[in-house]
């Protein structure tokens, strides 16, 4: 494992620092807010997915094109990304393109974050979300280890066979229901049997779905709370909209693939809920993970008709909502002008140059 003292040691030798960021996920949201802040800005891309950050020329500084992004950790790149004082933003598209491991024992290269950290989100890790969540003593759905256990609505959440970005995620209503459609999804390719048994059963919480963004390092002097979007899915999304009748009229497979977001706000009698929240992941994460969050992080919650928050899911990098940074009221209020998590850690990195603490956010 990389150590921390050696990403130290690095950064202390760091001269004009630069932005790096991978190209996929959040990387315009997270080169914009560098230049917000006057930063040089890298990003590195795969063959074939350049377009968006040459198209968007103003954005980046320097594009890498590489035949994979699995080859952003050869020795190579990682010495180039030293010799030009590049700090890496971590997205989920770095951590499942370059995987955990890669990233926590090779890439020899300073992380805006706590990369030990990332692997919590995975729900099969031994100190997941779930362990987090309790630690905070945050609400989450009831979780169903054996599937003959099921007695209600429950949403079974399991990776796609071949995106690694993609969750197959399906809804069932009993071990009969569950056993049906898992067969069939195996068969049809969308899933495999060995990501079923690494599957997560959880009950289907009903409520309003809202996904609240915050932003925390050693280095604040409080919990941020950044804003909230939804998600906008394919194909779940439209086919809710369409009439009852209809919906049982029409025989299609139903995925929730994430293809964009919209903005939301809450009632004001709720953020006393929404911020305490923040504030309790991030003490519970520090403990558990030191040095804790560093960075932006976002629970994915749902809110009951009881207004209960009951988080269903965690981000523990950028969480990839660009409609954040022009719609979002919280950041005004606390600050005079409205941004998103691009430019909130560029903010954080120039504070921290300035004050002689970059090495206390990287790792």
């Amino acid at each position: 494992m990389i150590k921390r003292s050696e990403i130290r040691e690095l950064v202390k030798n760091y001269d004009e620092i630069q932005i790096g960021v991978l190209g996929s996920h959040s990387a315009l949201e997270i080169m914009d807010g560098a230049k917000d802040e006057n930063f040089k800005t890298l990003v590195i891309c795969q063959r074939g997915r350049e377009t968006p950050y040459q198209r968007f020329a103003r954005l980046a500084d320097e594009v890498i094109i590489l035949k994979q992004f699995k080859d952003m950790v050869s020795q190579k790149i990682q010495k180039q990304l030293r010799e030009t004082s590049t700090i890496i933003i971590p997205h989920r598209a770095l951590t499942a393109y370059l995987g955990y491991k890669s990233i926590e024992n090779f890439f020899k290269v300073p992380i805006f974050g706590n990369r030990t950290l990332f692997q919590a989100e995975e729900r099969t890790n031994k100190k997941n979300q779930y362990h987090l969540l309790e630690r905070a003593k945050i609400k989450h759905p009831k979780i169903f280890k054996n599937p003959k256990s099921i007695n209600r609505p429950c949403i079974v959440k399991v990776q796609e066979k071949t995106r690694k970005l993609e969750r197959a995620f399906f809804t069932v209503s009993s071990y009969s229901d569950y056993k049906n459609k898992a067969a069939e999804k195996i068969k049809k390719g969308i899933i495999s049997k060995k990501e079923l048994a690494r599957s997560t059963i959880e009950e289907l919480v009903i409520g309003t779905y809202m996904n609240f963004n915050y932003f925390y390092t050693p280095i604040s002097e409080q919990v941020d709370f950044i804003g909230i979007e939804r998600r906008l899915q394919t194909n779940l999304f439209d086919f809710n909209a369409l009439p009852a009748k209809q919906q049982l009229e029409v025989n299609i497979d139903l995925q929730n693939i994430e293809v964009g977001h919209m903005p939301a706000s809450i009632r004001e009698s709720l953020l006393e809920k929404v911020i305490t929240m923040g504030d309790k992941f991030v003490a519970a994460v520090k403990k558990e993970y030191p040095p804790g969050i560093i960075g932006p992080f976002s629970l994915q919650s749902i809110i009951t008709k009881d207004l209960e928050l009951i988080v269903y899911d965690v981000s523990l990098r950028v969480p990839g909502n660009p409609i954040v940074a022009t719609t979002s009221p919280y950041t005004k209020y606390q600050y005079g002008t409205t941004f998103g998590v691009g430019r909130r850690i560029a903010m954080e990195i120039r504070e921290a140059i300035n004050k002689e603490r970059l090495e206390e956010i990287v790792t």
